[in-house]
């Protein structure tokens, strides 16, 4: 693995102007953040040494470098997911390849289903904590001392610093924002309305099939991490309805502005 991450980071290394300091990972429906990114540098997933390849309908599949705002910025415009067949090294991968290049910081955005009763469809929530229930970790197996220690702290997955930036960003823009816990799952299936109310009695206000993976592996990096959930359906008793991934990508395209905004803006404040 180490050698394949090596490998990577010095393929990118060739072709980018400029190494930034952030970088994002974009979700189902969030994807166009990336049209915001100036002056950029676009890598297809395919001719990247070592990565593997989107087949999620939404995720475009493309690494983008350039400047969103006044800052450089990394952006994943499509993201692997366990559901997918991969094993969690290759999910987390560009994570790797990341830190190995000298990003600090990790954004991350996803769809994901409210589990709060006081949530509603289209409220973008600020995750400030996580709780995971993929069958399989990230950092299971060989520890390699250069990439992170073997038990890394996860007392502050979600910069503190980062979430109060994003609150008062969006207190500024008049943006309504949540804020809360996201229960990481392997998926495919959307929950049954048991498995809401279970993620919901144990502590959850969001459930996705992503992200916690990622920023697991970015703490062992030492990358302070933000990321934000629309929320695209809900699995509150009484509001529980039929949902389609079609309809998921369009709540989180509506929302897009917004989340885009306070991303943005929190990049350039960081």
């Amino acid at each position: 693995m180490l050698e394949k991450i090596k490998q990577t980071a010095d393929y990118l290394k060739k072709k980018l102007p400029v190494i930034p300091e952030t970088g994002i990972i974009l979700g189902t429906g969030l994807g166009e953040l990336a049209t915001q990114i100036t002056d950029k540098t676009e890598i297809p997933y395919s001719t990247i040494p070592n990565f593997p390849l989107s087949t999620v309908e939404g995720h475009s599949g493309k690494l983008i470098i350039g400047k969103l705002g006044k800052k450089d910025v990394f952006a994943m415009q499509g993201r692997f997911h366990y559901y997918e067949g991969y094993d969690m090294k290759d999910v987390t991968f560009p994570v790797r390849v990341m830190a190995a290049l000298g990003v600090k910081t990790l954004l991350l955005s996803n769809a994901a289903g409210g589990v709060n009763p006081n949530f509603e469809i289209g409220d973008i929530m600020i995750i400030n904590d996580h709780i995971n229930r993929f069958p399989e970790h990230p950092l299971r197996g060989k520890n390699h001392n250069e990439l992170g220690v073997r038990f890394p702290d996860m007392s502050e997955a979600y910069s503190k610093e980062l979430i109060v930036k994003a609150k008062q960003i969006a207190k500024e823009n008049k943006i309504k924002v949540q804020e809360g816990v996201y229960v990481g799952t392997q998926g495919p299936t959307f929950e049954t309305p048991a498995e809401y109310k279970f993620f919901h009695i144990i502590g959850g206000d969001a459930v996705g099939m992503s992200t916690v993976p990622e920023v697991i592996v970015a703490n062992h990096a030492g990358l302070k991490c933000f990321a934000i959930s629309i929320i695209t359906d809900l699995g509150v008793p009484g509001k529980i309805v039929e949902v389609t991934h079609e309809e998921v990508q369009q709540i989180a395209n509506n929302v897009q502005p917004l989340m885009t905004l306070i991303m943005k803006e929190l990049i350039n404040r960081a």
